[in-house]
C-alpha cells in the first residue's frame, strides 16, 4: 500500500448501507485475533449484532458512532480502510457515561504500522471533544493486543485498570486493559 498522509484521508459516519465494508474487514483472523479469538463475521452477525448495536449508540449530532476511514489514491477510487468507534463509555452497561468517550479502532492489516490508526484517532477526537462537555477519553483492549495498547499511549492514554468486559458475539468475560486520559 502506497504511503498515506492527511491529506489523503477521508471521515464519514457509517450506518446500515456499509454492512458489506464491516464485513470485509471483518472477514480477516487477524484483524479479528484481539476481538473475537480470529472467528471471522458472518453477515448475519454484522446484520443482526454490530449494526443494531451501532444503531443503539449513532448519534450523528453528538459525532458518536463509527468513523469510517477512507483513502482517495490518484487512478484508484474511494477505499474503505476501516473505522474508529466513538460513543460514551459503558453505553451497554447500567450506568453510561456521558462525560468519557470510549474510542476503538478496527483497521485492514495492510494499514497496520503504519500510523494511520493513530493519526485517524487523533483527528476524530480533535474534532469531537470540543463539542461536548467531555472529561475523559478512555479505550480498552486485550493485554497482549500491543498495537491497541501503542495507539492508545500515543494518544495520551495511560494505563487505568483491568477489567471484564463482555465479548461481542458470545457475551463471555474477557480481561481487557482500560486506558484512559482527562482533558
Amino acid at each position: 500500500m502506497p504511503t498515506i498522509n492527511k491529506q489523503t484521508l477521508h471521515y464519514r459516519l457509517l450506518d446500515d448501507s456499509d454492512a458489506l465494508l464491516m464485513y470485509d474487514l471483518d472477514s480477516n483472523p487477524n484483524v479479528m485475533h484481539y476481538i473475537t479469538g480470529g472467528r471471522t463475521s458472518t453477515m448475519d452477525d454484522i446484520t443482526q449484532l454490530m449494526l443494531p448495536r451501532l444503531n443503539a449508540y449513532r448519534n450523528a449530532d453528538k459525532g458518536w458512532g463509527l468513523w469510517g476511514v477512507f483513502t482517495k489514491l490518484e487512478k484508484q477510487r474511494d477505499s474503505f480502510l476501516g473505522w474508529i468507534l466513538i460513543r460514551p463509555m459503558h453505553f451497554f452497561g447500567p450506568k453510561p457515561n456521558f462525560n468519557s468517550l470510549e474510542i476503538g479502532w478496527r483497521f485492514k492489516e495492510s494499514c497496520w504500522g503504519k500510523g494511520i490508526a493513530t493519526q485517524a484517532a487523533k483527528h476524530t477526537l480533535n474534532n469531537l471533544c470540543c463539542m461536548q462537555d467531555i472529561t475523559t477519553i478512555s479505550a480498552i483492549a486485550e493485554p497482549d493486543n500491543l498495537g491497541s495498547i501503542n495507539i492508545m499511549a500515543k494518544l495520551g492514554m495511560e494505563f487505568d485498570s483491568y477489567q471484564q468486559e463482555q465479548g461481542p458475539f458470545d457475551g463471555k468475560p474477557v480481561k481487557v486493559v482500560l486506558y484512559s486520559k482527562s482533558i
